[in-house]
């Protein structure tokens, strides 16, 4: 995907030097079973976020339930994540950013 390394920049500097998950420079110290979903989801992500033409945070929400949760092995196949519901996945945490990296960046494409 075009860009791509430059969508993970602009997201990298606003979550991930934010996340709890980080180390002081914003490294993830995540590993294994807990892997971010953010950096293992990152291609669908940046592709939900670019086919979503909304002003409403909603419309992307529910295209990342779509595209991105309904695949995760922590999704089960009603709908549900523990992740979610303890607020343990990062993607969720940080979607609004997240998508206003993403959405910015693409805004400086042009």
């Amino acid at each position: 995907m075009k860009r791509l390394n430059e969508y993970w920049q602009a997201v990298r500097g606003n979550v991930c030097a934010k996340c709890i998950d980080s180390d002081p420079q914003g490294n993830c110290r995540l590993t294994g079973e807990d892997e971010c979903g953010l950096k293992l989801h990152f291609p669908k992500i940046v592709e939900t976020i670019l086919s979503v033409k909304s002003d409403t945070l909603d419309a992307y929400i529910e295209a990342l339930r779509q595209n991105v949760c309904a695949s995760c092995i922590h999704q089960s196949a009603d709908g549900k994540c523990m992740y979610r519901t303890s607020v343990d996945c990062g993607l969720d945490r940080y979607f609004p950013i997240i998508v206003d990296a993403i959405e910015e960046a693409r805004r400086n494409e042009h």
